[in-house]
């Protein structure tokens, strides 16, 4: 099967070949979902050919957990929809201009829209599928969808919600195994650009909690995750109501209070179960947890896999001995690069 290529001009994407993904864990191949090897840029083929596809689809994954920098720009012809398929932490710029700086929860939607450089600071894991739309494909579906109520498409670049209907649509295709199936990957992005087609900008009405404050609360909760810790607490060391706190706190990170501890304490467990032996019951009370069933069940909910199933993977990936990669050949204008 010819690989699908992104239609662009050379400059607007960098020319790091990207490639399916070859399998998953069930095994079955992904002939319509890409890996990016280069953030946002979809697939490449050896012919170095285009396909004039209404929908490209591909995905960016990156377990790393240190600091890291990437930077892209959209094609002149292409809205570029991303959905956060895991949370993760990191500040979207665009020149002087920040779109996003923060804990951004599954589920999330950022739109690009063409022509347009943006940067990311990753500090977390992140696992990223992106629906490369060309313009005139969203603007039949807007205008079949308007009715005099949706927003043009100028006014989607840098829109930035959390959006359920975008995460499972994202997880079904990833996780459904039908990512291989054409056709099924198409009517996914197709549904997608549909609800945003429809979907009315939102207007803030609670002011996000202060850079500063927001900070005050996470160095508490750092402090404090093998203890209880209420609202009360975290309104308190912001200095604000209970009722205030939150909806500034949500504004501000997308999460509610109680939400973004679990997180925290998720994340802190991660760290212990990579890197040490500490039995289960042990850990869940070390980040503040009363009871390992307790933890098992939201350790499951936010991960997907129990703590022991977790604990395995990743020692068993971190023993596993790596396939080099043969590098690509390069023959005047022709680049290929292979698995």
């Amino acid at each position: 099967m010819d690989l699908q290529t992104f239609k662009t001009k050379p400059s607007l994407c960098y020319p790091v070949a990207c490639h399916p993904l070859r399998t998953s864990r069930a095994g079955y191949a992904l002939d319509s979902l890409y890996e990016e090897r280069s953030w946002r840029c979809p697939a490449q083929d050896d012919r170095n050919a285009t396909i004039d596809a209404d929908i490209l689809v591909s995905r960016w994954v990156d377990p790393r957990s240190s600091s890291r920098h990437e930077k892209a720009v959209s094609s002149p012809d292409r809205h570029v929809i991303g959905v956060a398929l895991k949370t993760t932490s990191l500040k979207l710029t665009r020149g002087p201009h920040t779109i996003f700086d923060g804990l951004m929860p599954a589920g999330t939607l950022h739109v690009t829209g063409p022509s347009q450089p943006l940067t990311a600071e990753f500090r977390a894991p992140c696992d990223f599928i992106h629906f490369h739309v060309s313009n005139e494909y969203l603007r039949k579906r807007q205008d079949a969808a308007r009715s005099g109520l949706s927003q043009p498409i100028r006014d989607l670049n840098d829109f930035v919600i959390r959006d359920p209907l975008a995460e499972l649509l994202g997880r079904t295709l990833v996780e459904g195994g039908r990512a291989g199936d054409r056709l099924y990957a198409e009517s996914i992005g197709q549904t997608l650009v549909m609800h945003i087609a429809r979907l009315e900008l939102p207007r803030p009405t609670v002011n996000a909690l202060p850079k500063w404050r927001l900070k005050r609360v996470q160095e508490y909760v750092d402090a404090h995750l093998d203890e209880s810790i209420s609202l009360a607490d975290l309104a308190q060391v912001a200095g604000l109501s209970r009722m205030h706190f939150a909806a500034q706190f949500r504004a501000a990170t997308g999460y509610r209070p109680h939400d973004y501890l679990l997180y925290q304490r998720i994340e802190s467990a991660k760290a212990m179960l990579s890197s040490t032996d500490t039995p289960l019951a042990e850990i869940a009370l070390n980040v503040g947890f009363q009871a390992q069933a307790h933890f098992s069940t939201v350790f499951k909910r936010l991960t997907g896999e129990t703590p022991a199933r977790w604990r395995f993977s990743v020692i068993r990936d971190r023993h596993s001995p790596e396939i080099p990669r043969r590098p690509a050949a390069v023959n005047g204008n022709h680049t290929a690069a292979s698995l």
